[in-house]
C-alpha cells in the first residue's frame, strides 16, 4: 500500500491553447483543491503547464495564472518541439518535485474525474495507470474508424500499446526515473511507457468533446504520428520487404523456366502487356522498398546525432524559488 498525501503534479502540454486555458485552469483547480481537502494528495501538489513554443498568448496566460493561483506553475520550451517532446519535458521536470505525475491534454477531452480512480489504483501498488477511452462517441465516423484502426494495426506490427489509450496516464516517480533511461530522439511515449514493465492497470472514461479551439492533430499529423510509432518500435515493414523479395525471386525463377520452355517449343514471341506490367510492378515494389528502408535510415541518422529532445527556456518553479 502507498502512503497518503503524496505530491501530485498534473502535466499539461499546451500549444496555442489560449482559448481553453482559462476553463482548464478553473476545472483543474476545483479538482486539485478537492483532492487536497480530502487528504488524498499533498498541499504541495501542482498543475504544470508546458508551453510548446506557442505563437499565441498561451505563455502569457500561464505566467498570469501562476501568479494568481498557487496550485499552478509552468515551464516554456525554447521553441515548438511537438506534443511528445513537450510532454516528456514536462514529465522529466515534474518528477523532480512530485511523487506521482498525471499527464493530460489541455482541451478538457480527458475526463478529470478519472483522476480519483487513477490515485486509487496507484495506492493499490500500480506504478502506471492508463486512462482508456471506453467509447469514441464524440469523434466523427472517419476519426473513430481511423483511430481504432491505428491501434489494431500497431498491435499487428508488434508494438506493445494499450488499446484506445492516448497520453492520459499516471506514472510514479520510480516509473519516470526509468523512463528517463530511454534515450530515443524519435519519441512515441505510448509505446515506450509499456516497455518499463512495472505493475500497471487501466481506468476507463468517456472522451468528451473539445471545449474550444481546434484539434492540434489533423489527419496529416495523425498519419505522421502513426508512421513514427511503427518505424520506432517495429521492424515488421523491413521483414515485409524481405518476404516480398523472396516471393519476387521465386516468381522470377518460375518465369525463367516458363521462358525457356516457351523457347524450347518454339513460341518465343513475348507479350507486350506482360513485359510492361512486370516492369512497372517490379519498379514500384523497388521504389516502395527503398522508401521504407530510407525511413529507417533516417531514424538511425536522427538517433546518432543525439540532439536534445527539448530545451527549457523558462521554469516558473525555479524562478519563484530564487525570489
Amino acid at each position: 500500500m502507498k502512503k497518503n498525501k503524496e505530491i501530485l503534479y498534473i502535466v499539461v502540454p499546451c500549444y496555442n491553447e489560449e482559448e481553453v486555458l482559462t476553463e482548464t485552469t478553473k476545472q483543474l483547480k476545483l479538482k486539485l483543491t478537492k483532492l487536497i481537502k480530502d487528504n488524498k494528495i499533498s498541499e504541495e501538489s501542482r498543475v504544470m503547464y508546458v508551453n510548446d513554443g506557442s505563437s499565441d498568448k498561451t505563455w502569457e496566460l500561464i505566467e498570469e495564472i501562476s501568479k494568481k493561483e498557487k496550485l499552478f506553475t509552468g515551464i516554456s520550451l525554447s521553441r515548438n518541439r511537438g506534443h511528445q517532446n513537450a510532454l516528456l519535458g514536462g514529465l522529466m521536470t515534474a518528477k523532480n518535485y512530485a511523487d506521482i505525475v498525471i499527464s493530460m491534454d489541455a482541451d478538457l477531452q480527458d475526463d478529470i474525474e478519472a483522476i480519483d480512480q487513477m490515485l486509487e489504483k496507484y495506492k493499490l501498488g500500480n506504478d502506471i495507470v492508463y486512462g482508456v477511452r471506453n467509447a469514441r462517441l464524440t469523434d466523427s465516423w472517419f476519426k473513430r474508424v481511423t483511430a481504432e484502426g491505428f491501434y489494431k494495426f500497431m498491435q499487428k506490427m508488434g508494438v506493445d500499446i494499450v488499446y484506445n489509450h492516448a497520453d492520459y496516464r499516471l506514472m510514479s516517480k520510480r516509473a519516470l526515473n526509468n523512463l528517463e533511461n530511454f534515450k530515443e530522439v524519435n519519441l512515441f511515449l505510448r509505446g515506450l511507457v509499456p516497455l518499463i514493465g512495472y505493475k500497471s492497470d487501466v481506468v476507463y472514461y468517456e472522451r468528451k468533446e473539445r471545449f474550444a479551439g481546434k484539434s492540434k492533430y489533423p489527419l496529416k499529423k495523425m498519419l505522421n504520428f502513426a508512421w513514427d510509432g511503427i518505424t520506432s518500435f517495429s521492424i515488421k515493414p523491413i521483414r515485409l520487404i524481405l518476404n516480398i523479395g523472396i516471393i519476387m525471386f521465386i516468381l522470377s525463377i518460375l518465369i525463367l523456366f516458363y521462358s525457356l520452355f516457351m523457347k524450347f517449343i518454339g513460341k518465343t514471341v513475348a507479350g507486350w502487356t506482360f513485359i510492361i506490367c512486370s516492369l512497372w510492378l517490379v519498379g514500384g515494389i523497388q521504389m516502395l522498398s527503398l522508401g521504407i528502408i530510407g525511413e529507417y535510415i533516417g531514424k538511425i541518422y536522427n538517433e546518432t546525432k543525439s540532439r536534445p529532445r527539448y530545451i527549457i527556456s523558462r521554469n516558473l518553479i525555479e524562478e519563484d524559488t530564487k525570489k
